[in-house]
Parts: C-alpha cells; sequence; structure tokens
C-alpha cells in the first residue's frame, strides 16, 4: 500500500469513510475497530505481549513514539489485566478519539466547531483527503478478496484486511478460508502473533449488528 506511514488504528478509522456514500452525521467513529488495530500494532512491535491470553506489556519503559498507541499502552499497564477481547471494546474511544485528532492533525480529516440548539458546543468531522482513503479501501478490499495470494502482501496489509472484514467496514466479505490465509499471514513473523489476530478479530465481528430479518 502507498499509507505506510499510517498505524493500523488509523487506517481502520479511515476505512470507516465511505467515499461513495455520504457521511452519516459527518462522524465515522469505529471504536472497536480502531482498538484492535492498536493492540494488534503494539503486539507487532513487541511492546504488548500474551501471557496466557492476557495482554501484557513487555517492557514498562518502552513506548512506540505514536500518541494513540502509546496511550493504549499506558491504560493497560494501570489497569487490572484483561483478555486482549475485553481490550477490544474495554473504554475503545479512548484510543478511537486519540487517533481521529491524529487524523485531523494529518490532514485527513477536518474539525468543524459547531454548537447543538445554538447553546452547546460541538464538534463534527469531515473526511478532507477523500481521494487518498478511495485508494486506501480499494486497495484492502483487493487485500481481502486477492487475486494476489496471501503471502505475496504486507504483513500490515493482512492484518488490516482481516480486521476490516470483521468490522464489515468494506461492504463485502472474504470467505473463511481467505480470511484464515490473511491471518496466518498477518502474524507470520511474530511469534504468537496470529492467535493474538485471531481473538482481536472475533471480539470485533461481535460488535457488528445483525441486520434484522425481514
Amino acid at each position: 500500500m502507498s499509507h505506510g506511514s499510517l498505524t493500523l488504528p488509523a487506517r481502520l478509522s479511515l476505512l470507516a469513510w465511505d467515499t461513495a456514500r455520504p457521511p452519516a452525521g459527518g462522524a465515522a467513529h469505529p471504536a472497536g475497530p480502531v482498538r484492535a488495530g492498536a493492540l494488534v500494532d503494539l503486539a507487532r512491535r513487541g511492546l504488548l505481549t500474551d501471557e496466557d491470553g492476557i495482554a501484557t506489556p513487555a517492557d514498562m519503559d518502552s513506548r512506540s513514539g505514536d500518541a494513540a498507541l502509546d496511550g493504549l499502552l499506558v491504560l493497560v499497564h494501570e489497569s487490572c489485566p484483561h483478555p486482549w477481547r475485553t481490550w477490544v471494546t474495554l473504554r475503545a474511544r479512548v484510543t478511537a478519539d486519540a487517533v481521529r485528532e491524529q487524523l485531523v492533525a494529518g490532514g485527513y480529516l477536518r474539525a468543524e466547531k459547531r454548537r447543538v440548539l445554538g447553546v452547546f458546543p460541538s464538534v463534527e468531522y469531515e473526511l478532507e483527503r477523500a481521494a487518498a482513503v478511495k485508494v486506501l479501501r480499494e486497495e484492502t478490499r483487493e487485500a481481502l478478496l486477492g487475486p494476489l495470494p496471501a503471502a505475496g502482501l504486507a504483513e500490515r496489509d493482512a492484518a488490516v484486511a482481516v480486521l476490516a472484514d470483521a468490522a464489515d467496514l468494506l461492504g463485502v466479505s472474504a470467505g473463511e478460508r481467505r480470511v484464515g490465509e490473511l491471518t496466518e499471514r498477518a502474524g507470520a513473523s511474530v511469534p504468537g502473533l496470529e492467535r493474538i489476530v485471531r481473538e482481536v478479530r472475533a471480539a470485533v465481528a461481535a460488535t457488528v449488528p445483525v441486520p434484522a430479518s425481514l
């Protein structure tokens, strides 16, 4: 992809903006998938490790240099131990808000201050770099559906694809075999990471509303 400077949670936050449709309320804000991306990103960097299913800081003093990721790292360190699935939703808005502010600073989003009922201050967000997000969505959809074998993808791209699929951010769905191959690719170079990706993916999928039957 051409978005190498973006963290995994930043990519997932942007993927929630469907450039083919008007934004609902001007603020795409998928807290669960963004948090899942942050957990995987920290695990990829060796800053979070798996201890019997518990997300555990590898080193109390190490940091990633990214404010949103480091904020999550501190939160995990200062909280009671929790499994990976719990961290996908536990205070997930904290991470999602931090990532969104980074995207504003990076020029991907625009923040507009408004007043509700003319009195209460509010901030709404609009997509500023629609062309870049469109490319990101197209590339992620291609990674998810093929035809390039999963082994030929970058591990970060594979991770984004399986999490976006779990959150239904792209409007398409890959088969179980393809998702399995992508998950394996996402954790290829870090011991234990494939299991972590599977755990957080399952937690994300559990947060997606089931369409009401007719």
